[in-house]
């Protein structure tokens, strides 16, 4: 395990809590150093010098994903810092459900700029770092609901499929000059985006999943975990499910 990600440079967005965290906690215990980028400054320099703390090499970076210079600025930091990039894991994302008639511009504008257009937003910044590396990963973190659907949350559907198809573009743009892409989508996931929802709603989720219950944040990060290890070298394009057999149904 301490070894599976040596000598790599990961950026993971979302980096301060849940999914993101899992991952910078993950990756660093793995050997990559770490550069957390998250908007939430407080608990994401917590993360970053935890990891510090458990011999492991992180820092932290305040980014807003929806700012296309802020990406640049993130790109040069871990380059600076660390000498590289090898890594870059599109986490950070919003959900706020409404349906086709109550959903509004701003509201679709919103989710639009924070769950699809950032992931463009870092590739592009990331790529020249990470086509220099010779040997990247890319890994963007979509939902089962881009994959399926449900009532009432039209602009997130939309958000998370069209993650789905960009990282297959991506995928075959790269596939010869040394950089790898791929999507996971998870399930439902014990993670602060669904502390507003109702236990008994909670409930009610966990009763549909096949398994009985939630996947906890790191169930997501070692499938990335694998994905931007050498041991996936031949794996792009590709869409890896962790939902505990939701959408088998």
């Amino acid at each position: 395990m301490a070894k599976r990600l040596q000598g790599k440079v990961a950026l993971v967005t979302g980096g301060a809590s849940g999914i993101g965290a899992a991952h910078a906690r993950l990756f660093a215990e793995a050997g990559a150093k770490v550069l957390v980028c998250d908007v939430q400054e407080e608990v994401g320099r917590t993360v970053a010098d935890e990891i510090n703390r458990n011999a492991g090499t992180a820092a932290f970076f305040s980014l807003d994903v929806t700012n296309e210079g802020a990406w640049a600025e993130a790109v040069a930091d871990a380059v600076g810092r660390f000498g590289a990039l090898t890594t870059l894991v599109n986490n950070a994302g919003a959900f706020a459900p409404s349906g086709v008639e109550a959903e509004t511009n701003a509201g679709w504008n919103r989710l639009i700029a924070i769950n699809q257009t950032s992931v463009w937003h870092g590739i592009k910044a990331a790529m020249p770092a990470l086509l220099a590396s010779g040997n990247a990963a890319i890994v963007n973190i979509a939902s089962i609901y881009g994959i399926v659907g449900s009532p009432g949350a039209i602009a997130y559907h939309a958000t998370k499929g069209a993650v789905r198809v960009m990282t297959k573009s991506v995928a075959l743009e790269y596939a010869r000059r040394g950089v790898r892409a791929n999507t996971v989508y998870p399930g439902v996931i014990k993670t602060p985006m669904l502390g507003d929802v109702p236990e008994d709603a909670l409930k009610v989720l966990e009763e549909g999943i096949p398994m009985g219950r939630r996947g906890i944040p790191e169930d997501i990060a070692y499938c990335s975990l694998y994905l931007c290890s050498d041991e996936a070298r031949f794996v792009t394009g590709g869409d890896f499910v962790v939902d505990g057999g939701s959408t088998a149904l």
